[in-house]
């Protein structure tokens, strides 16, 4: 990748950074980020260049990005739990892609990193007191005091040992054996057995071990075949906090290329997406691949000066668009957008985001998303691409392997009432386990349909041999 003139890791100084905390102790801020600059990486170049290379795969149609992960990390819930229960819905969801729509999925978690985010107000009241938003544990605490309000910078060195623990134990998970596939029956966790999504995904599994004890039968097992017991899965977060981005910038010593060593794949939210911005020009220059979330107020000309800032060599598997339409909105404002990148013969990669724009308030006060609204977006984003003679790339979700009530409907016909009984999101409302195997079986009918598969097409060996 060739970086553009005059761009460097400290650029982005020189432009508008909206979103950015104001820290009252700019030596205390510059001790950190020193340090930072430091630390040793927590992802390698190499590694950033292996999904670019498996993206490239999903901008050709043939592959699927599925990343999900949690709203935004948070220091009270880091455990090895919490980590294991995410990463295996997300191996539930890729195996129901895989074997149901014969598709080799790339996975990419929002983990290791997602401790920043954007709010629409700087100030938030509470009975006539007025203090700081919560920007995320990166930067400020949840508590509703003044004094935890304040930004500090020393969190951030917290956010960072804590991506790497993260990062230890997921690298552990994806190559120890863990993620083989003859363990598709022992990834269920206690509260899906009860659900229809778990009876649905055991159905799957007999037919997943019937095609592995087929091919052992072969010789062909995860003693002789590395890829059926291990995967390959990449970590991402919103690039919002840049003076934390920057410190964890490196020159790459094979290439001399820059690369982010924060995570594999950075994004830009739809609050900093404009292409003179601090957060696009600090993009332009890292040879991560890079997302870009897409609102309805975008335009073809907004999404082609981004395309030209943050891929002008037009590389494949280099720029993902994450679309955020809302159910409501989707099919009126992204076919222009598509049909504009598609004339121009932009090589992007289309996502779907069906959860930030379906979010509303429940009447009881609680921030919720109509699993309705957001299987109904997802449904209009593969119909919307069929309709143009695009690829529907992927799916950008926020889920745990919790068993919480914060989507109201589902399977499990949550209420607004049932919210209350286990909502412990830090931010935004996210999906449960039975939830998002449910989204994922509808992806497979989807996908199955966009690659004119019929539900019986493909052996369980090809099957198999594509989920990993």
């Amino acid at each position: 990748m060739n970086r553009p003139k005059k761009w460097t890791p400290e650029s982005w100084r020189k432009k508008e950074a909206l979103h950015q905390p104001v820290y009252p102790d700019a030596a205390a801020l510059a001790d950190v980020e020193a340090r930072l600059g430091q630390f040793p990486p927590l992802v390698f170049a190499g590694e950033a260049r292996k999904l670019k290379a498996k993206l490239a795969q999903v901008a050709e149609g043939k592959a699927f990005l599925l990343q999900g992960g949690d709203c935004a990390e948070s220091f009270a819930e880091f455990h090895p739990d919490n980590i294991r229960d995410t990463f295996r819905v997300l191996l539930q969801m890729a195996v129901v892609l895989t074997f149901g729509a014969t598709c080799p999925v790339v996975k990419v978690g929002r983990l290791a990193g997602q401790f920043a985010k954007p709010r629409s107000s700087p100030v938030e009241e509470r009975d006539g007191v007025e203090l700081l938003s919560y920007l995320g544990d990166s930067i400020n605490d949840i508590e509703f005091d003044e004094a935890a309000r304040v930004p500090d910078p020393e969190r951030m060195i917290q956010a960072y040992n804590q991506s790497a623990a993260t990062l230890n134990l997921l690298r552990a998970f994806a190559q120890g054996g863990y993620a083989d596939l003859h363990q598709v029956h022992s990834w269920t966790l206690g509260f899906l057995d009860r659900s229809p999504q778990g009876e649905r995904y055991r159905e799957l599994a007999d037919r997943i071990d019937e095609s592995l004890a087929f091919m052992d039968a072969c010789g062909i097992s995860s003693k002789t075949t590395r890829a059926m017991r291990e995967t390959s899965f990449f970590t991402s977060h919103e690039a919002l906090l840049l003076p934390y981005e920057e410190a964890l910038t490196r020159i790459d010593s094979t290439s001399g290329d820059c690369y982010n060593c924060s995570a594999h794949m950075l994004w830009i939210g739809e609050r900093t997406r404009d292409p003179e911005g601090a957060h696009v020009e600090f993009l332009s220059g890292v040879g991560n691949p890079v997302g870009v979330k897409v609102g309805p107020s975008s335009t073809p000309d907004d999404l082609l000066k981004l395309a030209d800032v943050l891929n002008p060599e037009n590389e494949p598997g280099r720029l993902t668009l994450i679309s955020r339409m809302g159910d409501e909105k989707i099919e009126a404002c992204l076919p222009p957008l598509v049909k504009a990148l598609k004339a121009e013969g932009r090589n992007v990669i289309w996502a779907c985001d069906p959860m930030h724009a379906n979010t509303v308030k429940s009447s009881n006060g609680y921030k919720t998303r109509p699993f309705d609204h957001i299987m109904a977006e997802a449904r209009s984003f593969f119909a919307v691409h069929r309709a143009e003679g695009s690829s529907a790339g992927g799916v950008h979700v926020e889920m745990t392997g919790q068993d919480v009530t914060e989507c109201i409907g589902g399977a499990q016909a949550i209420t607004e009432q049932s919210l209350s009984d286990r909502y412990h999101t830090f931010c935004d409302p996210r999906l449960n386990a039975s939830q998002a195997l449910e989204l994922a079986f509808l992806l497979a009918e989807e996908l199955k349909e966009e690659r004119g598969i019929s539900g019986a097409t493909g052996s369980g060996e090809q099957k198999v041999a594509a989920a990993s």
